[in-house]
């Protein structure tokens, strides 16, 4: 179809015939032209009509069953469809969101269309005008041109062509929102640092070993990096995996890219110990390790996802020195898992070939072949399957087109998403994206948002003035390499509004110097809407305030919406790096949860000067909980709270009367005042609803110890020897 309404560019009157000006000077045509033209009519500058209604709020008159809902017919897939109710009339409106001078709108009609139809305008959702009517509808693809300038646009349907209701697979409303800024194109190339490589590129090991040089220790530097391999069979390849590094396949399942050799994190940058091997990430690909046995030796914010090793994964350094993973997500392991000095763990709806040892917690959900629970010891916690998930989107190639595939939730989740065949969901093209690269602006950003694109950061580090808000249903927004966004002057970096199945993943927020009151909200203060059909999912985002300079924020993440998905984040005030200090780095408050029925699945969340996680909403559930309690509390008097010594790690607050977790760990490391006590790491209200499972304090070293482990049950941790005190089960 041509671009809806494509304006022609006006034109200035012009004098007739210019012969008459034969002999005049330049000077003198010059001086009649302009007097000629400032009294020329005025033209007006017009935004070119764009898809307006693509992800915006839509609701309608029925719905058939819950496999058509309303939004179906608004995001932008052709292979999904809203239907009604068997009946006349019924209708179907979008919500643009503010109002916009019209030219079109799109009905893609499925085999139930419309013989009968009006295209309604209103400014406020209630009074209603005729922009078209038709009693010959013809079904298929029927593009009818309007006028008029409205915030809601409907279709209502009179008379049925067929005996079931009236379906739609796509509804477009085009028009423009009458500024005369520049329509923001979608789609383009991916900047610099991406790396995409098919198996006939020359040098691809050089390639991956020029950027491991530059990335094996750049702890806190400003490179990022993410390597694409398109489908196909790559030969003798060692992938060394630095920081800010994401390597993935292009295919839409991992055996589509296969690559005989490895990808490796190793700690040889810091003499052996994979504690601080961060920000990292390996997805989409099938692994033949040359020895049999992948090594994959990370810490926090490293994910492993959409992998499959065709042999054994090992979660240790080379060495065995200490590591303080991590996460494994949708991958299969053929052979067996060895996390050896990991000391905690979370695998997520996988398969594993077998599971050997633990130090301080290991927990499953939905794993085929994990270890039976035996939690404290074996320090195993095992779910059967996972209450609620989705996977993060991921860049494929669809030929040789780019797409972002989003896959569907599931329920009771076991097992991969892949291992029967093509993965459930929805493919967006990358012409729905703006494709942000470094320099883009937040008011070029909050613009392509408006204007119905989805976002795709490139990697590179990203500066923001103002806050980035995602305010449309099903909004995808996308990092690669490790993007990172930083928030300037104190504002807050990102806010979503209380609206459905919006996936934020794959980027980092680093605190700037200015206190941000928050750095990602999820919701507004008042957020009531149920978004379970179709929840907001938080992938791989990861929150840092301090270690690349200082920065600060009150509180982390404020989670506001209900039925939001936390998959896999690490909150982190640091405790080491530039800008690291009690009052430098300052951050009281980790992660706030308002809202009800939220789910997290993998939440690390470390180091804050009161508490790490505070839940209020009802019904929420943790499966795996890591933290460290900050270490450099200058002396007891500094984390006192009230009559408690110290803040808990996780708290549940007494309004609270449901609230259920798995596999929950806190360890104290108070190395500037090694007699600090800490009342407990967990504080949560004693009700039969509240309930907790395999939880454990340790103090690391003897620096600092708790005086039991959740309110006051559990054995006081003592000694130097880091060993755990565990509780089994709360109440």
């Amino acid at each position: 179809m041509p671009a809806a309404g494509t304006p022609v560019a006006p034109t200035r009157p012009r004098p007739p015939d210019t012969t008459w000006r034969r002999g005049l000077t330049g000077a003198v045509v010059t001086a009649l032209v302009a007097t000629l033209l400032a009294f020329a009519p005025a033209t007006t500058a017009h935004a070119a009509p764009v898809l307006l209604s693509q992800g915006k709020p839509v609701t309608t008159s029925s719905q058939e069953h819950n496999g058509t809902p309303a939004a179906h017919a608004v995001d932008g897939d052709n292979g999904t469809r809203w239907s009604s109710a068997h009946s006349d009339p019924q209708w179907i409106q979008v919500d643009l969101g503010a109002p916009a001078a019209l030219s079109q709108v799109e009905l893609r009609w499925e085999t139930a269309y419309a013989e009968a139809y009006r295209i309604e305008l209103s400014t406020d959702g209630n009074t209603w005008s005729t922009a078209y009517s038709t009693t010959s509808g013809g079904g298929g693809t029927e593009t009818v041109d309007i006028s008029g300038t409205a915030r809601h646009v409907r279709m209502t349907g009179t008379a049925r062509a067929t005996q079931w209701g009236y379906s739609l697979w796509e509804f477009k409303v085009f028009g423009s929102t009458g500024g005369d800024g520049p329509v923001i194109p979608g789609g383009g190339d991916l900047g610099p640092n991406v790396h995409v490589f098919d198996p006939s590129t020359p040098g691809i090991q050089a390639k991956l070993d020029e950027v491991f040089r530059q990335q094996e220790s750049a702890q806190f530097g400003s490179g990022r990096h993410a390597f694409f391999f398109k489908p196909g069979t790559y030969n003798g390849l060692n992938a060394q995996i630095g920081f800010y590094t994401q390597i993935a396949g292009l295919g839409l399942r991992p055996d589509d890219t296969t690559i005989n050799g490895d990808v490796t994190v190793d700690a040889g940058w810091f003499e052996g110990n994979a504690t601080q091997n961060f920000w990292r990430a390996a997805e989409n690909l099938a692994l033949n390790p040359v020895s049999g046995t992948n090594r994959w030796a990370v810490s926090q914010a490293a994910s492993f996802r959409r992998m499959h090793v065709k042999g054994g994964l090992n979660l240790a350094p080379s060495g065995y020195g200490w590591a303080s993973g991590g996460y494994i997500a949708d991958s299969k392991i053929d052979g067996t898992v060895g996390p050896y000095s990991q000391q905690q763990w979370y695998t997520r709806d996988s398969s594993v070939g077998g599971w050997t040892n633990g130090v301080w917690n290991m927990t499953f959900s939905g794993v085929e072949g994990a270890p039976a629970t035996g939690f404290p010891d074996p320090p195993y916690t095992t779910l059967d399957t996972t209450p609620i998930s989705r996977e993060k989107p991921f860049l494929y190639l669809d030929g040789d087109t780019y797409k972002v595939f989003a896959p569907d939730k599931r329920t009771g989740a076991r097992g991969t998403t892949w291992a029967s065949g093509t993965p459930q969901g929805r493919s967006v093209p990358l012409d729905q994206f703006y494709v942000v690269k470094p320099g883009a602006t937040a008011a070029t950003i909050n613009a392509a948002l408006a204007q119905g694109l989805h976002l795709l950061f490139t990697p590179g580090v990203y500066h923001v003035d103002r806050t980035i808000e995602v305010n449309r249903p099903g909004t995808i927004v996308l990092g690669l390499g490790l993007a990172t966004i930083i928030p300037d002057n104190g504002v807050t970096a990102m806010k979503v509004a209380d609206v459905d199945g919006v996936r934020l993943a794959g980027f980092l927020i680093d605190a700037g110097p200015v206190n941000s009151p928050t750095l990602l909200e999820v919701g507004g203060e008042n957020a009531t809407a149920d978004h379970a059909a179709d929840p907001t999912t938080v992938q791989d985002v990861y929150i840092r305030i301090g270690g690349a300079g200082p920065g600060k924020a009150t509180t982390s993440i404020v989670v506001n919406s209900d039925d939001v998905i936390i998959d896999h984040t690490w909150v982190w005030r640091a405790d080491h790096g530039e800008g690291v200090g009690w009052e430098t780095n300052r951050a009281d408050y980790g992660v706030r949860v308002n809202g009800d029925d939220v789910l997290a699945t993998g939440l690390f969340v470390e180091h804050f000067n009161k508490y790490d996680v505070e839940w209020y909403g009802e019904r929420g559930r943790t499966i795996f909980f890591q933290n460290e309690k900050a270490y450099d509390a200058p002396n007891q008097a500094a984390i006192q709270n009230g009559s408690t010594k110290g803040y808990a790690a996780y708290r549940v607050d007494d309004s609270v009367d449901t609230h259920e977790g798995w596999g929950m760990g806190s360890y104290c490391y108070y190395n500037v005042d090694p007699t600090i006590r800490q009342e407990h790491g967990f504080r949560a209200p004693v009700k039969p609803g509240v309930r907790f499972h395999h939880l454990l304090v340790v103090s690391l070293g003897g620096n600092g110890h708790y005086e039991h482990v959740i309110n006051q049950t559990g054995s006081p941790t003592s000694g130097t020897s880091t060993v755990p005190s565990t509780v089994v089960s709360f109440p």
